[in-house]
């Protein structure tokens, strides 16, 4: 337990160090991982200029909750399930159906369109996460805080610069960077004051319980 405590990320404080009670707790992270991913997608919270979800804040404390590699892994099983969906409805269903993403309904189209550069940068987020979270950064308000800036900014440099090819041409850079990013900073710094808040307080329950 204390090589979690000094150089460990949150999930390992708890549970089974290896074996089989191991590979059992990180089957049972992934599959709630892919579920919290789900209803953060769902959540809607009205904001100023545009409404927020929830789903970079809970990309964002996955990878650093998890780590690199556990949080790769879910971000991968959520991509992979919206995949699944997404053909279902294409291939059998012949109109967009059900999404774990954003919106009420997607098919295989939904991943040419504007979203596809924010998901990629998902996973490469939460896997910056995971490794900033691996040297200490999630342990303290300000080093949390300095990740979330990090793990955003990773998103947007995957999402921007596909929005510029699908819609620069006609509409602008200006366009791209408001509707890409800028709408969404203000929902961005409430997210990462909760996340800054909220992950160093868990472990600094974590330390008082050991």
């Amino acid at each position: 337990m204390a090589h979690a405590m000094t150089n460990g990320v949150l999930v390992e404080a708890f549970g089974p160090r290896g074996g089989a009670g191991l590979r059992t707790r990180q089957a049972v992270l992934v599959l709630a991982g892919i579920a919290a991913l789900v209803l953060a997608a769902k959540i809607r919270v009205p904001m100023w200029p545009v409404p927020a979800t929830l789903q970079t804040l809970a990309v964002l404390m996955i990878g650093a909750t998890y780590g690199l590699r556990l949080g790769v892994v879910t971000l991968l099983g959520y991509l992979a399930l919206g995949a699944g969906f997404a053909a279902h409805a294409t291939l059998v269903g012949g109109a967009p159906g059900w999404t774990p993403f954003t919106g009420s309904a997607a098919d295989l189209a939904y991943f040419a369109g504007p979203t596809m550069g924010y998901l990629v940068g998902f996973v490469a987020a939460a896997a910056v996460m995971g490794a900033l979270a691996r040297r200490g950064w999630d342990r303290s308000a300000g080093g949390m805080a300095g990740a979330m800036l990090i793990g955003n900014a990773v998103i947007y440099a995957f999402g921007l610069p596909w929005m510029a090819w699908l819609f620069a041409a006609d509409k602008g850079m200006a366009w791209v960077m408001q509707y890409g990013m800028g709408n969404f900073l203000v929902g961005d710094a409430l997210k990462l004051a909760v996340a800054a808040m909220v992950v160093p307080a868990l472990w600094a329950w974590v330390k008082r319980g050991r």
